[in-house]
């Protein structure tokens, strides 16, 4: 019996995370998709679908809750032992990159926010400590920029947005994207672009 409560957990366990999987590329495809879409794409009936998420909001909310533990994880990762603030961006960045995707998928609902509320707010924390990175930078000279930090902040998360874009786009290389991306944010934080590329050479 045990065994079979164990195999049952199992497979159910597998469902959440093939469920999850597939709700990700299918928000990153089409932010309204419904449910109903989900559960095609996952090849499991609309009740799967609904048995470990009652709503498409609790769904979202799930995506949300995991993309934004990913991506503090990446976070206090690149924070850690540095005090160049250009490194700790660049340590930032390259972190970032593998769990790109979540990224994605937070800004593009971020941008609905009809469809779902709040996710700027559990982004704060996230956005507060790269504004006091960047003013930190542009304090200590290391950065230069028009641009107040909370203004700067909001140019790159765009900047990386884009070139994720660009990726799925096909007009740039996955394998270099990374590298790429972080030496455009640090340009556009006035570090020079000599500079920037040693940099990323450095920590990547």
């Amino acid at each position: 019996m045990t065994a079979m409560t164990t195999g049952n957990t199992s497979r159910a366990d597998a469902n959440r995370r093939r469920i999850l999987d597939v709700a990700l590329a299918e928000l990153l495809r089409d932010p309204d998709a419904s449910m109903d879409q989900i559960a095609r794409a996952a090849g499991v009936v609309r009740r799967t679908v609904y048995g470990h998420f009652p709503s498409r909001e609790a769904l979202i909310s799930t995506l949300v809750d995991g993309a934004v533990e990913a991506l503090a994880d990446a976070d206090a990762r690149a924070g850690a032992h540095v005090s160049d603030p250009a490194e700790t961006v660049a340590r930032s960045v390259l972190a970032l990159w593998p769990v790109a995707d979540r990224y994605r998928l937070l800004i593009a609902l971020a941008q609905r926010t009809v469809t779902v509320q709040g996710i700027r707010e559990r982004l704060a924390p996230l956005r507060e400590n790269k504004i006091r990175l960047l003013q930190r930078g542009l304090d200590e000279g290391v950065f230069s920029s028009p641009l107040p930090a909370p203004a700067l902040a909001y140019v790159h998360e765009q900047m990386l947005f884009a070139v994720m874009e660009a990726v799925n786009d096909g007009l740039l290389a996955a394998q270099e994207a990374g590298r790429s991306a972080t030496v455009a944010v640090l340009t556009a934080a006035g570090v020079p672009a000599s500079r920037a590329t040693e940099l990323v050479a450095g920590v990547s």
